[in-house]
């Protein structure tokens, strides 16, 4: 951050780190460039804004009328329990993968760049689902300049790749050597990481999981992705799967609630039964507060106190909205 700006650019660069929605991004965005001095040492900083601005102001917008620009927005609202995005090299099974996970119908060729633009589809697991985005494959031949901007509401990344390719090693060495320069960077970590006032403002960091495609025509996967994985030597946890066979698939879900922290809670209004059906979804370590504000705004603002049932509370037990939810709560909301 450049010295000598003011505690509103300052709140306001806050606010965009924590923001996850394309609009929350593009508000604080115009706030930072309202409320940032206009003197030298920030002229670089400015010119990123407004370039950031201008860019999601047009992912925003969508496809031109009669213009240059066709197809899909490429800027996707992050929906259902978190955003997973699809990385991977040409014909690496993504795509299949994908429409087998969430039954989208997503065009599938067995020929390279099929998919042009961002894929939405929900992958069900119990009750919830997952948002998986089908992305372009990501190589020297082809890398979207909008690519860096969509991967910016995921939660994580799922890295396709091929292990029957005999290039596959070559082809995930240059897609990270793609993505760098582009600023998003794949961790095998998946501890929650809250963005610090020193981290690079619009760099991705997206916890990856490594997933081992087209399986059924290995002899042995297990095999092959321990040798992949001593080549390589990054540090993604892995695992194979088929979109053939289904071997594999049942996994997926699990890892992704329980890294991503998911904790489904539950409403029910006075005098009524819960609503079990559909549960909201939150991390964990999030408060009543924060469930209140995904319920109704005005909710949230005027929220005096909760009542909760679930683990570790009795039943009814009044709670205030700073109390830390677990998977399974059901929450009253009293405003």
């Amino acid at each position: 951050m450049p010295t000598n700006v003011t505690p509103e650019y300052k709140a306001a660069e806050a606010e965009f780190r924590k923001a996850r929605t394309p609009e929350d991004r593009l508000h604080w965005l115009r706030e930072m460039l309202r409320t940032i001095p206009k003197h030298k040492g920030t002229e670089h900083l400015q010119a990123e804004l407004k370039t950031r601005a201008k860019e999601l102001t047009e992912a925003l917008a969508g496809p031109r009328k009669g213009g240059a620009r066709t197809g899909p927005a490429t800027v996707l609202h992050a929906e259902g329990a978190g955003q997973v995005a699809l990385l991977g090299p040409p014909n690496s099974g993504k795509s299949s993968l994908h429409a087998r996970l969430t039954g989208s119908h997503a065009e599938v060729g067995p020929f390279p760049f099929t998919t042009q633009f961002p894929q939405p589809g929900m992958m069900p697991f119990e009750d919830i689902a997952f948002q998986l985005v089908d992305l372009p494959p990501v190589s020297a031949q082809h890398f979207p300049p909008w690519l860096p901007g969509t991967l910016q509401p995921a939660a994580a990344t799922l890295l396709i790749v091929d292990l029957g390719d005999p290039d596959c090693v070559e082809q995930i060495e240059e897609l990270h050597g793609l993505l760098e320069p582009a600023r998003v960077t794949l961790t095998g970590s998946w501890e929650e990481h809250t963005p610090g006032e020193d981290d690079d403002l619009f760099a991705v960091v997206l916890p990856t999981l490594l997933v081992a495609t087209k399986t059924d025509q290995l002899s042995n996967p297990e095999e092959e992705l321990a040798t992949f994985r001593e080549l390589t030597g990054y540090p993604y946890p892995a695992v194979s799967v088929s979109a053939v066979d289904g071997r594999g698939l049942d996994l997926l879900g699990p890892f992704l609630f329980e890294h991503l922290g998911v904790v489904r809670v539950y409403t029910k209004i006075p005098g009524q039964p819960p609503d079990m059906t559909r549960p909201f979804t939150v991390r964990r370590g999030q408060t009543v507060g924060e469930v209140a504000v995904l319920v109704h705004k005005e909710i949230a603002a005027d929220l005096r106190y909760a009542r909760l049932w679930g683990p570790g509370t009795f039943d009814g037990q009044q709670v205030g909205r700073d109390h830390a939810l677990a998977d399974g709560d059901v929450v009253e909301l009293h405003t």
